[in-house]
This record gives C-alpha cells, sequence and structure tokens, in this order.
C-alpha cells in the first residue's frame, strides 16, 4: 500500500542512532541521508522509513513494522529500549487484534509509538 512513510524528529543524531539499532533486528538498515536532517531506513536497496528533522515534531504517530516471527519481535523490543526507548507494551499476545497478533511498543525519543509485530503462531 505505502512507498514510504517518514516521521518527523526533534533530534536528528539521537532518533539515527534509536533507529539504527532499534531496527537492527528486523533487518533494516540505514540506507540513505540527506545532510544531517532526513534519514532512510530499509532493505533491499528501499528505504521505506524515513525521519526527518522538523520543528515541531508530530506527536501521536504509530508505526508498525512486520517481523518475521516472535523472537525478532522480542529482539526489536530489547535493541529498542537498550537504544533509549521507553517501553510502551512488551512483546505479547495482542488477542484483541487476532489469536496470533504477537506484538511489542516503544516510544521513540520523540513520543512515536513504534510496533514490531507478528502475524504467526511463532
Amino acid at each position: 500500500m505505502f512507498d514510504h512513510v517518514s516521521v518527523n524528529v526533534s533530534d536528528y543524531e539521537r532518533s539515527r542512532r534509536f533507529y539504527g539499532e532499534a531496527l537492527a533486528p528486523l533487518g533494516l538498515t540505514l540506507l540513505m541521508e540527506f545532510g544531517s536532517d532526513a534519514a532512510g531506513f530499509g532493505r533491499d536497496g528501499h528505504p521505506g522509513f524515513w525521519i526527518v528533522r522538523r520543528d515541531p515534531p508530530a506527536t501521536g504517530a504509530h508505526v508498525a513494522f512486520r517481523s518475521p516471527d516472535r523472537a525478532t519481535v522480542q529482539a526489536f523490543h530489547q535493541a529498542a529500549l537498550a537504544a533509549g526507548g521507553v517501553d510502551n507494551g512488551p512483546p505479547g499476545i495482542r488477542a484483541e487484534y487476532h489469536e496470533t497478533y504477537y506484538a511489542a511498543f516503544v516510544l521513540d525519543p520523540d513520543g512515536v509509538n513504534v510496533e514490531a509485530v507478528c502475524h504467526g503462531a511463532e
């Protein structure tokens, strides 16, 4: 559905480090940068997730990254917390969405709700 998504950040370097560490377990890496204001993360040469330094940063945003399995959701959560994120929901089943919806949520340095989700049974 989407080609790419971007979220605004207040401190570019801090957010670039946070997303570089938090998204690594999902196989997403920094692929492109424009100066010190914009960075694109992704895989296979496609930067589908962008951070952009803007004032004021937006609040209330939510981004969910698909995970291949539950272990990767757990690794994302641990990496995001280690990178300075704030726990917004530990890894676990979210049966209110569906019976195998396994996700973890972390707030980034600007309060964006970042999720990793696995829809499979394992």
